[in-house]
């Protein structure tokens, strides 16, 4: 299902607070998921199998690499554990990198926001819970913080998303000098050994 994100990533000192504030938001946690993301060499964007205890998908995703927030375009397709998908495509295309981790799943609304050329934004916003957060572990890297703005339906459009990205970066106290632009893949690959 193709749709269109606004994302940040940054490292993240303090989990606890970043996951009480959440709570005190009103945050729907989903759970914790050990996931494995496998990378997959691909001529654009970037391809991944994520396996886990909640979260089972083949996604596809093109977005530049920068610091705050940016756009991401999004192809999700759901996978069931166990399946063979990871065999076809190590097979056929080989492996980039593996990323494990441990993250901790929210979903949260964010509607105390405004946009000059948009005066319904905060009302479309409004009973949506469409800002996933997701509290990361991940092995070899360390803490972060993901925000990811989501529009399913074409119905927010990315200024709105990115609006709520930011509000939330300000509501959990996210630095811009936390701001990451790698991806993990890229962040373990370019890691001295």
């Amino acid at each position: 299902m193709p749709h269109v994100n606004v994302e940040i990533k940054a490292r993240c000192a303090d989990p606890d607070r970043a996951r009480a504030t959440l709570l005190a938001l009103g945050a729907r946690l989903v759970g914790p998921d050990d996931q494995t993301d496998t990378y997959f060499p691909v001529p654009n964007g970037r391809l991944k199998l994520r396996e886990g205890q909640i979260e089972n998908n083949l996604i596809f995703y093109a977005r530049p690499d920068q610091d705050g927030p940016k756009r991401s375009d999004v192809i999700l397709f759901p996978t069931r554990p166990g399946s063979e998908l990871k065999d076809i495509l190590t097979a056929a295309l080989g492996t980039l990198v593996v990323v494990e981790k441990r993250r901790e799943i929210y979903f949260v609304e964010v509607a105390d926001v405004s946009l000059p050329d948009d005066p319904s934004a905060a009302e479309r916003a409004r009973s949506r819970e469409n800002v996933k957060v997701h509290l990361d572990t991940v092995s070899g890297l360390g803490s972060f913080v993901e925000i990811e703005a989501i529009d399913l339906d074409g119905s927010l459009g990315p200024a709105l998303l990115d609006a709520q990205c930011r509000r939330l970066m300000a509501r959990l106290a996210v630095a811009e000098s936390d701001l990451v632009a790698a991806s993990y893949s890229d962040l373990l690959l370019d890691r001295p050994r």
